[in-house]
C-alpha cells in the first residue's frame, strides 16, 4: 500500500534538544502509513538583540539554502527562510509568496501529492491557501499569542480563521478546548503525553545518574524545561531555596528559551540553586533518576492557564513524585500530583514527597503508561479518517 503524505508545519525546530508534540507526532506518523515533510519553526516571535537570536538567524540562513534533509525513515526536515516581524501585513504577504512557491517545489521533488496539512502554527491562514490541501488538521498545543514578543492581534485573528476552516482541531488542555470548540465543533481534547519507554529508563538499574548531577547533594528537587520568565516562577523558586537551604534545586534547560528577555539573576545568586543548562533528550531519564522530587514551578498567567505541561507524564514515567503549582490542566490528576495554591503549600508538598507521603510510585508509572504518543496518535488518526469519509 502506498504511503500517504503529511506536511507538518511546526513551531519548533526539529533539532531542538527538548522534543515537543511536533517531533513526536512526526515520528509516530512516519511509523504508520505516512511520509512526513517537517517544516521547522517559522519564527513567529519578533527577534531580539540577544546572541541566541542572532545565532539562530545565522543557522537558519545557512540551512534555508539547502533542500529538505532526510532525518529518519519517511521524515524530511525543511528550514525555510522567511522575513521576521509577522505582525506587518506586507511581511506576511511576501512570506506567503516565498513559502508557497518553495513548498510547492520541495513537495514536487519529494513526490508529495494530495497531502494533509498538520499544522501547529496559528498563522497558517496567512501563509498558505488551506483549500489546496487534502485536509487540514490544526493541533493547538499552546496559547501562542500570550508568549512574549508575539504579534498577538495578528495571531488572534489568523488563528480564529484557522480554527473555523480546519477539518479537525486537536487541543491539549480543557481551556483551549472551550475556546476553540466555540469556533469549530470538530474540536477534540487530547492532553500532552510522554514517550513512556524512553523516560521509564530512569527506573532501570543499569541507568546511571550523570556525574554532574551526582556531585550535587541530596535531596535534589528537579525541574526540566525552558527556564523562561513567562513560564517559570523565579520568585517561587527563590522562596523554596530560602526556606530549605539544605535542599538542592536543580534546573535543567536553556535560560530564556522562547523569551530572550528573561533575567534569571535572582536564581544564579542562590548557592543551593543549580542551573546546569540543557541536556540531550537521550540523557534526560538518567537525570530524572537522580531527582528526589520533580517540580512544576510555573507562573500562573494566560499562557500557563491554557498549558498542559509536557513534563508531567515524563516525570510520572520516571516514577518521580511531582509537586506543581495549581495548573488548571492538572486538576483531573490531583490524586497523583500534589497541587499547591500558595508558596507554603508548594514547600509543604515537597516536604511530604521527601517524607514518602502521597501515592505509590507504581500508581504514577501506571498513569504514565496510559498516556503515550503511540496510543494518542492512533486515536487522533481515527478521527482524521472519520472526517475524510
Amino acid at each position: 500500500m502506498s504511503r500517504e503524505n503529511v506536511v507538518l508545519l511546526s513551531t519548533a525546530d526539529w533539532d531542538n534538544p527538548f522534543w515537543t508534540n511536533k517531533q513526536h507526532v512526526a515520528v509516530e506518523l512516519s511509523r504508520r502509513d505516512f511520509r512526513v515533510l517537517y517544516i521547522d519553526s517559522l519564527g513567529l516571535r519578533r527577534p531580539s538583540l540577544s546572541s541566541s537570536d542572532a545565532s539562530r538567524i545565522w543557522r537558519r540562513l545557512v540551512s534555508g539554502l539547502k533542500p529538505p534533509r532526510h532525518v529518519r525513515e519517511e521524515v524530511w526536515v525543511w528550514s525555510p527562510i522567511l522575513l521576521p516581524f509577522h505582525g506587518l501585513p506586507w511581511v506576511r504577504k511576501i512570506n506567503r509568496l516565498i513559502l508557497t512557491a518553495s513548498l510547492k517545489l520541495w513537495m514536487f521533488k519529494l513526490n508529495m501529492r494530495d497531502a494533509i496539512l498538520w499544522t501547529y502554527s496559528p498563522l497558517s491562514t496567512e501563509l498558505l491557501d488551506l483549500k489546496r490541501w487534502r485536509s487540514v488538521v490544526y493541533h493547538c498545543v499552546d496559547e501562542i499569542k500570550a508568549m512574549p514578543g508575539m504579534p498577538a492581534d495578528t495571531l488572534m485573528r489568523a488563528e480564529s480563521a484557522l480554527v473555523q476552516q480546519a477539518d479537525i482541531v486537536f487541543v491539549t488542555s480543557v481551556t483551549l478546548e472551550a475556546s476553540r470548540r466555540a469556533l469549530n465543533p470538530r474540536t477534540y481534547y487530547f492532553p500532552n503525553v510522554a514517550d513512556f519507554d524512553h523516560f521509564s529508563r530512569a527506573l532501570d538499574e543499569s541507568t546511571l545518574v550523570p556525574d554532574d548531577l551526582a556531585t550535587i547533594p541530596h535531596p535534589r528537587i528537579g525541574f526540566i524545561g525552558a527556564i523562561s520568565g513567562y513560564k517559570v516562577n523565579f520568585e517561587l523558586l527563590q522562596e523554596v531555596a530560602h526556606a530549605h537551604p539544605e535542599w538542592s534545586l536543580v534546573l535543567i534547560g536553556q535560560v530564556g528559551e522562547g523569551d530572550p528577555w528573561t533575567d534569571a539573576s535572582v536564581l544564579r545568586n542562590l548557592p543551593n540553586v543549580h542551573l546546569i543548562g540543557p541536556r540531550p533528550y537521550a540523557e534526560l531519564p538518567a537525570y530524572l533518576k537522580g531527582f528526589d522530587v520533580a517540580i512544576l514551578p510555573n507562573q500562573l498567567n494566560e499562557y500557563t492557564a491554557a498549558m498542559f505541561p509536557m513534563k508531567f507524564f515524563e516525570y510520572m514515567a520516571a516514577g518521580r513524585p511531582v509537586v506543581s503549582v495549581d495548573l488548571p490542566s492538572l486538576v483531573d490528576y490531583a490524586k497523583t500530583v500534589r497541587l499547591a495554591k500558595s508558596v507554603a503549600e508548594f514547600i509543604e508538598g515537597i516536604e511530604d514527597a521527601l517524607a514518602g507521603h502521597g501515592v505509590a510510585q507504581q500508581q504514577r508509572i501506571d498513569l504514565a503508561r496510559e498516556h503515550t504518543y503511540s496510543a494518542r496518535t492512533e486515536r487522533m488518526l481515527a478521527l482524521v479518517t472519520e472526517t475524510q469519509s
